[in-house]
């Protein structure tokens, strides 16, 4: 048999083939060269987001001028992902993976801003953080900053703060507001609600001579009624609404520290911790946890409780601002302080006593 041999006209149709294949993958990499480059004329930076096990924002520093626009183009390289700026009413922006979305920015302060991934990517999600820093001329208007509260107050944010005095039954603010009494113009002020716990205020109500017919039960309505005082409808809602996009995963849609991630936060501490070698995992979010621990030098904590009335009714409002505004110190907490404005920590404060108090 003789071997068949291929004749010239079809060598040089594959020749041909190569060819374009050849000129189109260069025509292809031009095209690609000459994109990054019109898009770095025009001042775009691409911003990509993956998992902070992974690296989380790259770059993670960015830098802007008050009146000038900054370009992004915001690329996920995983998962999904979410892209907003601290202290800004600007609305996040979803990152799909492998789908670039660009937005503008532009500053009127000059200061450093936080852009935070919105979307729960992973057990460390609240440390995707990165910072922009805006230079340029400040407003007249620009507001001064302001010292925190806790910080005025010399409130020790991690000292224990247990209530002294419990209510038998749940408070309810309706019931309390049905109580014809008259009540000192002290208890009635901001400044008291801000500094005293709901406990401080039940003793000091107790000992007011014209409550003294009142059982302890009614008196722990009246201190419902107090609270609820103290925040609008529309803070309360906005309370919810923060809550439930940055807090619910740990602490619970309830506040009872059982959310989607709390057995996660416990298995990582069981992880990093000596005396508690980490256990076989018995759920996804466990077996997440023990696949990507905390980084280095963080250590975590199960979620507060906040259905806890030992716990909350101890706590001023003060300190629990400070605590959101600081985070908590190893403990897993994220600090919110460079994320939500000053509003919105009182109004997610003035939600947290729901987890306590009845609100009609």
């Amino acid at each position: 048999m003789s071997d068949k041999v291929a004749s010239p006209r079809s060598t040089t149709a594959f020749e041909w083939l190569a060819r374009i294949l050849v000129v189109g993958i260069l025509l292809g990499l031009l095209a690609f060269i000459l994109l990054a480059r019109w898009q770095s004329q025009r001042g775009w930076v691409e911003l990509h987001g993956v998992m902070s096990e992974g690296g989380g924002w790259t770059p993670g520093d960015l830098k802007a001028t008050v009146g000038e626009p900054l370009h992004l183009r915001l690329i996920s390289d995983d998962v999904m992902h979410g892209f907003a700026v601290g202290q800004k009413d600007w609305p996040s922006i979803d990152m799909q993976p492998g789908k670039p979305v660009e937005t503008t920015l532009i500053f009127d302060q000059p200061g450093k801003y936080t852009y935070y991934c919105t979307r729960w990517c992973g057990l460390n999600h609240w440390r995707m953080r990165g910072v922009i820093e805006v230079v340029g001329e400040a407003s007249p208007a620009a507001p001064l900053p302001v010292r925190p509260l806790y910080v005025t107050l010399g409130i020790n944010l991690d000292s224990p703060h247990p209530a002294e005095n419990l209510p038998a039954r749940r408070p309810d603010a309706g019931r309390g507001d049905q109580l014809a009494v008259s009540l000192p113009p002290e208890v009635l002020s901001w400044e008291y609600y801000q500094t005293h716990s709901p406990d401080q205020a039940w003793r000091k109500l107790r000992l007011e001579t014209g409550l003294t017919g009142l059982d302890d039960d009614q008196l722990w309505d009246l201190v419902a009624a107090l609270w609820r005082s103290q925040a609008t409808p529309e803070a309360l809602q906005e309370g919810a609404r923060l809550y439930g996009a940055n807090c619910a995963a740990c602490h619970g849609e309830q506040g009872a520290g059982d959310g989607v991630m709390s057995e996660a936060l416990a298995a990582a501490d069981a992880a990093t911790s000596p005396a508690h070698p980490a256990s076989t995992p018995q759920a996804e979010h466990t077996e997440m946890a023990q696949q990507t621990p905390p980084a280095s030098g963080h250590t975590t904590t199960a979620p507060t409780n906040f259905t806890d009335a030992h716990h909350l009714l101890g706590a001023s409002p003060a300190l629990l601002h400070g605590k959101i505004l600081r985070g908590g110190m190893g403990t897993g907490m994220p600090y919110w302080g460079p994320i939500f404005t000053d509003q919105q920590v009182w109004s997610l404060v003035a939600y947290l006593w729901t987890f306590q108090f009845d609100y009609p």
